[in-house]
């Protein structure tokens, strides 16, 4: 699975961060600036919860 964030899509509103925190990286402000690549598969379901969680949608899976 990777993931990628659409940074000028985030508004900060850090849910996933919230959800998956060993997942996604913020900025000090709360953006979403986690770079894009593979997510470890023990960690692939945090992710999705995470990206779900997101308002804006910024948040690409790619299976």
């Amino acid at each position: 699975m990777r993931i990628s964030v659409d940074t000028e899509a985030c508004t900060g509103h850090a849910l996933c961060f919230g959800i998956a925190p060993d997942v996604f990286v913020l900025d000090e402000l709360g953006y979403n600036v986690t770079p894009a690549g593979e997510v470890a598969p023990e960690l692939e379901e945090q992710a999705r919860r995470g990206a779900l969680s997101c308002p804006e949608m910024a948040i690409t899976i790619e299976e």
